[in-house]
């Protein structure tokens, strides 16, 4: 139990606020390629409405490198 006293807070939301932009270079089309194909691919099989696990999956991917979805 002393490893929880010690955990700060504060330095663990330190990560998700340098996630806040995505990389200069990094376009949304060609973020989470492997999310997005994956997503794509079921829309395209099964439709939108039965594929929401995996549009989940990519927007959090997407929200992950600061990109805002």
């Amino acid at each position: 139990m002393s490893n929880l006293a010690s955990c700060d807070p504060a330095g663990l939301q330190a990560p998700a606020q340098a996630e806040q932009k995505p990389p200069p270079s990094l376009k949304p089309c060609c973020a989470c390629p492997e999310t997005k194909q994956a997503r794509d691919a079921c829309i395209i099989e099964k439709g939108e409405e039965n594929c929401g696990h995996l549009i989940e999956a990519h927007k959090e991917c997407m929200r992950a490198l600061g990109f805002k979805i």
